[in-house]
């Protein structure tokens, strides 16, 4: 069984003492690890404008050799929405951030509003050419979005590069239900490659099996490669009561070795709620990286995210070969 210590609240955009372009939520934190810094993106909200959100990429600094220390938070959001009609018009949420060559790529879940249902999302990506300071698209579409057997929304995309091929492991809707009087989304976790990162292969499968029934929600699954196995730490839910203790997010896990056939246990997890504070409703949306030798895990707590992100250190296992 993995066990965490938690850290503590990393970063909420409401505890800051002067004024930002942030208001709300520390959502999907991905980390970019440098030789002086780690650099942990995630997505942030303006005051809403009549009641309607708009989502933004943003990011802050960590010193290296002490990761509860911010040492800079980013002024503007270094990557702007899309344009009217596009995929991501509205809103970048979540996202993950991987290094190629010079480049720094951001894959994102952008999304738009819909009328019958609250909205829809594609997967795209974007590139920077300044270390990761500012973003441009590849173009205005998805790099991965609807096809015939995955007609509704696709997100929560976690990339990974093992050996000379792209993983890709992401969230595609089943469908939607009406629940409690409101259309609410199903989603599952699915897998895609590519030779390049651009174009991608999906494999059409659900990978990780429902502990909660076929309204289980599933979201942000990351995997790391340990000692000839596979490691996913990912989200689920129930459908219903979702943004309460009782219903809200868990962090599971779940094993393979080939990454396409996985065996759920999500007591091995090792993550739980708190008693009380920031995150004793929910953990949800982890990233699992390394830093000199030790493992971390980021992640998001209550009403996914408002109410910030936190920072936990792996004590055990010290060897990942029994598991």
């Amino acid at each position: 069984m993995f066990e965490w210590e938690k850290l503590g609240k990393l970063f909420d955009p409401k505890d800051l003492e002067h004024g930002s372009w942030m208001h709300d939520f520390a959502q999907s934190p991905t980390v970019l690890v440098d030789d002086d810094r780690i650099r942990v993106y995630f997505c942030s909200r303006p005051a809403p404008v009549d009641g309607q959100y708009l989502s933004y990429m943003s990011y802050i600094d960590l010193d290296r050799n002490n990761l509860l220390q911010i040492t800079h938070i980013c002024q503007a959001p270094p990557l702007a929405l899309g344009d009217y009609g596009t995929f991501d018009e509205f809103g970048i949420n979540p996202l993950t951030v991987i290094r190629h060559g010079e480049q720094v790529r951001v894959y994102y879940g952008g999304w738009t509003r819909c009328e019958s249902v609250r909205f829809n999302a594609a997967i795209g990506i974007a590139v920077s050419a300044d270390n990761g300071d500012t973003f441009q698209r590849m173009g205005a579409g998805p790099v991965l979005g609807y096809s015939h057997d995955e007609p509704f929304l696709q997100g929560s995309p976690r990339v990974r590069k093992y050996g000379q091929q792209w993983q890709m492991w992401y969230v595609a809707g089943k469908e939607w239900r009406e629940t409690d009087g409101l259309p609410e989304p199903i989603y599952k976790i699915r897998m895609a490659t590519s030779d390049n990162g651009i174009d991608w292969i999906k494999h059409g499968l659900d990978l990780i099996e429902d502990k909660l029934g076929s309204h289980e929600c599933q979201a942000c699954p990351d995997v790391i490669f340990r000692d000839g196995k596979y490691h996913m730490f990912f989200s689920y839910r129930d459908i219903h009561d979702y943004k309460s203790r009782q219903g809200g997010y868990r962090i599971g896990y779940a094993s393979s070795v080939d990454m396409l056939h996985w065996k759920r246990d999500d007591e091995m997890a090792g993550m739980h709620v708190s008693s009380t504070g920031w995150d004793s409703e929910m953990v949800n949306y982890p990233h699992v990286f390394e830093v000199d030798g030790t493992t971390y895990m980021i992640y998001q707590g209550n009403e996914m995210g408002r109410a910030g992100m936190g920072l936990a250190r792996l004590r055990a296992p010290q060897d990942w070969s029994a598991l």
